[in-house]
């Protein structure tokens, strides 16, 4: 079994919510895995890995890690534009079908 399941991933992306009844920001598999191949691909480009021990690993496993570790946020199109207004503190990659 893959350690962090889909669902794990799921719950820690969406725990960061402020408002009780709010859309969650990943509602499905498909929407972690678009999340996680977005931050792989980015890693490949040579974005620094964010997580200890990188070194090595292969950059969806990096990706992954990185998410379940809260390392990188994942926003909705609509919180796109005002990210690309504020310094980034850390990566946001924008969820699918949003």
């Amino acid at each position: 079994m893959i350690h962090p399941s889909y669902v794990e991933l799921m719950q820690v992306v969406n725990s960061d919510q402020t408002e009780i009844g709010e859309e969650p920001v990943i509602n499905s598999r498909y929407s972690i895995v678009i999340a996680t191949a977005k931050r792989a691909r980015q890693i490949i480009g040579g974005d620094e890995p964010m997580i200890a021990k990188a070194a090595g690993r292969k950059p969806l496993s990096v990706a992954v890690q990185e998410l379940y570790e809260g390392k990188v946020k994942i926003v909705g199109e609509d919180d796109v534009a005002e990210e690309a207004t504020q310094a980034p503190m850390e990566p946001a990659i924008p969820a699918a079908g949003m």
